[in-house]
């Protein structure tokens, strides 16, 4: 199963000389990895923000060299990080008034994910977990994949960034 999908005129995203990896002082993202690169895209006004959000961590995992994989558990770990962006920001536009921005950052032994939204919820695993039942399986999902996952919230600031860290391929 690929997730790639061609890039159309008129899709909004970043041009390739725009996307820049950042590392602010003190750690480069809101509350997590430790140094390493950091990318930050703005999804409040995009359409199709769930396959723009993809193939914009696609591209950080390309330039950062976990694609294209040499191996087999490397793509796995490759396709493990979209899944879980495709989660976040999804749950973000169905239970969250939409995503604001998605951060991507990667110290080489973690890669973190970080979706801020609108939204006064609190995102938890449905339990009990039903397989068989349509839908509610994507925090269940991220609980599954990740190494540590979490929110964050700014008091007195409305939304929340829910974040989700990953082991990198060894």
């Amino acid at each position: 199963m690929s997730t790639t999908r061609p890039q159309k005129s008129g899709d909004l995203g970043p041009e390739p000389n725009d996307v820049v990896d950042v590392v602010p002082p003190g750690g480069p993202l809101a509350s997590g990895v430790p140094g390493g690169p950091v990318r930050s895209l703005a999804l409040g006004s995009a359409s199709g923000i769930v396959p723009l959000a993809r193939d914009f961590t696609r591209q950080a995992l390309h330039d950062w060299g976990w694609l294209p994989a040499a191996t087999a558990d490397r793509r796995a770990a490759a396709e493990d990080v979209l899944l879980v962006v495709s989660e976040l920001v999804t749950n973000a536009c169905l239970h969250a008034e939409g995503p604001e921005e998605l951060r991507v950052g990667c110290d080489g032994r973690v890669l973190r994910l970080e979706v801020t939204d609108r939204g006064a919820g609190q995102p938890a695993p449905r339990t009990p977990h039903r397989a068989g039942r349509p839908g509610g399986h994507g925090m269940f999902i991220v609980q599954r994949l990740c190494v540590d996952w979490g929110v964050t919230r700014v008091p007195g600031a409305p939304g929340k960034t829910v974040w989700a860290e990953l082991a990198a391929p060894v």
